[in-house]
């Protein structure tokens, strides 16, 4: 069983909504992934098809097998760093924002 992995860190968006297209995918042949991610109207998926494309790219070329054998093992979000804003508020008060980063991990793999 020959597993090819691919990261990105860094993303700008939150895990959770992230999870929602990993949950798309998870167990999926990868033509079927890829299909999956390109008709969903998630910004989680157009990130996530980036880092599926490389997957499958890492494993066509360490392995030389060919796409349609190619199946989504595991699919992986965690949290990355968050930066801290804060906005005003009435009477001098201030409300913190939270904006969150992510860390995709794709692994692909032949089902033998």
């Amino acid at each position: 069983m020959r597993e090819a992995i691919a990261k990105t860190k860094y993303v700008k968006i939150s895990p959770r909504k992230a999870r929602l297209a990993a949950g798309l995918i998870s167990g999926k042949a990868c033509e079927e992934a890829l299909l999956q991610l390109l008709y969903s109207n998630l910004k989680g998926g157009r990130l996530l098809k980036k880092t599926l494309d490389s997957a499958i790219a890492n494993a066509e070329t360490l392995y030389s097998v060919q796409r349609r054998d190619l199946k989504v093992k595991e699919v992986r979000i965690d949290v990355g760093p968050v930066m801290k804003r804060a906005k005003s508020k009435s009477r001098g008060g201030r409300v913190p924002i939270l904006k969150r980063m992510s860390h995709f991990t794709v692994i692909v793999g032949t089902e033998n």
